[in-house]
């Protein structure tokens, strides 16, 4: 066999299962025929809360909290009776600046109040407490947000996302997502620092990730 023909046979060999891979479809579909109902638990690897702030009228600042755990109970034929109940590591608070994370999460000047949320902040929880579903695939998620040591009630505007099975190699689990919107008055959860130079309006973005 000549050269090129051993070069080429070895470029199919490799290039095979590159090829399979990228023909597999998305597991994950918008179809909400696919959600069987139960109780599912938050995947911590994939659920995430965007934070946003105006600062100094300039631009965004952005931000995130990830390692989120809690369920949701969910019954496709019955949305409005869903429960859903979130924990969020405030400690694990991250932006793009090593500096401003470390004052997010910094203790106060000679022992007083910190300026965000201290060294050892409190998880945040959120617990709905009614669901009113707007269109096929909309709802409103209001609950009860704690958040600093305050509680508030709080709507989130929610979007179904995708539903449907990992292959079994990633686990065969059910999954089913949302995304869901929302803003928040930090200066009502004892947040003040910086207003209004840094916006009291936060506006939050979450992708939910549960599986079952």
């Amino acid at each position: 066999m000549r050269l090129p023909h051993i070069l080429l046979a070895a470029t199919a060999l490799v290039a095979t299962p590159i090829i399979a891979q990228q023909a597999m479809p998305m597991p994950g579909t918008k179809n909400a025929a696919l959600i069987t109902g139960g109780t599912y638990t938050a995947d911590p690897n994939h659920t995430l809360v965007s934070w946003e702030v105006n600062h100094l009228g300039f631009t965004p600042y952005f931000g995130l909290f990830g390692d989120i755990t809690g369920t949701l109970t969910l019954d496709p034929k019955k949305p409005a009776a869903a429960k859903v109940n979130i924990t969020i590591p405030i400690s694990k608070v991250t932006t793009a600046n090593a500096g401003l994370t470390a004052h997010l999460l910094r203790a106060g000047k000679d022992g007083g109040k910190p300026d965000f949320f201290g060294p050892s902040p409190a998880d945040a929880t959120f617990v709905s407490t009614s669901v009113k579903p707007t269109g096929a695939d909309k709802a409103l998620v209001t609950g009860n947000l704690t958040l600093n040591g305050v509680t508030r009630p709080v709507t989130l505007n929610v979007t179904f996302y995708g539903a449907g099975k990992m292959p079994a190699a990633m686990g065969g689990k059910e999954n089913v997502g949302f995304e869901a919107t929302t803003t928040l008055t930090r200066s009502e959860f004892g947040v003040q620092m910086a207003i209004p130079m840094v916006s009291d309006a936060v506006k939050l973005k979450i992708a939910a990730a549960f599986q079952k």
